[in-house]
């Protein structure tokens, strides 16, 4: 069995912050625009390098979006920075109006995504956005897993044409993923072989398949991992071929069950291959106060319930 060795804990949104730089440093269209929270996005290096390519909107997160929209009929490439529940929730009629509709190459780059907030609560923790933003036609839907991958990622969205949802988060999680990889949009990532189970993870719960794919494997269950980096445009491919040897599936991912990566999955599955189905993701619920690692563990989106889902879904081969 392949496993992959943490570099050091490091946080995602520094990821974005390292990629943003290098690209102030490589395409002059690239644009970076704030919502207060420079700090917080790590957008530190590009500004002092880029004052001229910085715009800080101040809370207003509306009119940003309606900036960012407008900065690309000039052919600039802007980046918008603030948490990933004020980056969708609160600007979702100006996402759809201003930059969905019309196509915009807008970059919406949203950290402190999902439980793993903390202890801001359950205002700050949308575990909605993913759903949100994948049914905005023509919208790319991003949510990567660790430092390097954020940091890649961020590189390539630049090249994209189109709006692009990059989602990350803010505690610092295994650094796992080559430095010097090659992000491809909407192309999975196959970790680990296996023949019993699929596990398919996005995000934070990447790493946690890899060390619930360890645990399976002492245990002789032999568990695929792939890491669904990008959930719009979803690499179907990938899964159905995984599928098609294991005979079922587990979806694990730091959202709500509804809308998310799970019902990607099973909408694929549904018209393909039909296949026995476990979903890793919180229930219709907010969440809470708490340390990321002890909310993780209430509600479920670690190794340990990664491990129980390919157990109970075996069983209904």
């Amino acid at each position: 069995m392949k496993t992959y060795e943490n570099q050091g804990n490091k946080d995602t949104r520094s990821g974005f912050g390292a990629g943003l730089t290098e690209l102030g440093r490589t395409n002059p269209n690239v644009v970076a625009l704030c919502a207060d929270l420079i700090g917080s996005l790590k957008m530190d290096q590009f500004i002092e390098e880029n004052p001229e390519r910085f715009f800080q909107i101040g809370i207003a997160e509306a009119n940003m979006m309606c900036i960012a929209a407008g900065l690309t009929i000039g052919g600039k490439i802007p980046f918008t920075g603030t948490f990933a529940n004020f980056s969708t929730g609160r600007v979702y009629d100006q996402i759809r109006q201003s930059i969905a509709y019309s196509d915009k190459n807008v970059k919406i780059c949203a950290s402190h995504a999902g439980l793993t907030l903390g202890e801001d609560g359950a205002t700050h923790q949308i575990l909605e956005d993913i759903g949100l933003m994948k049914m905005l036609p023509g919208m790319t839907v991003i949510n990567t897993c660790d430092y390097n991958q954020t940091k890649a990622a961020t590189i390539a969205i630049a090249e994209h044409k189109g709006p692009v949802y990059l989602r990350f988060g803010r505690p610092k999680v295994a650094n796992f993923t080559p430095v010097d990889q090659n992000f491809e949009i909407g192309k999975a990532l196959h970790l680990v072989d296996g023949t019993d189970v699929t596990i398919v993870a996005t995000g934070h719960l990447v790493w946690e398949a890899l060390e619930a794919a360890k645990t399976l494997n002492e245990k002789g269950i032999s568990a695929e991992v792939i890491d669904i980096h990008t959930i719009k445009p979803l690499d179907a491919k990938a899964i159905l071929d995984s599928v098609s040897k294991t005979k079922c599936i587990v979806t694990a991912e730091e959202h709500n069950h509804l809308g998310g990566l799970g019902e990607s999955v099973a909408r694929v599955l549904s018209q393909h291959n039909p296949t026995p189905q476990e979903f890793i993701a919180t229930n219709d619920t907010f969440g809470e106060s708490g340390t990321p690692a002890q909310l993780m563990e209430k509600y479920g989106l670690n190794a340990d319930a990664i491990i129980k889902a390919c157990e109970k879904v075996i069983k209904r081969k």
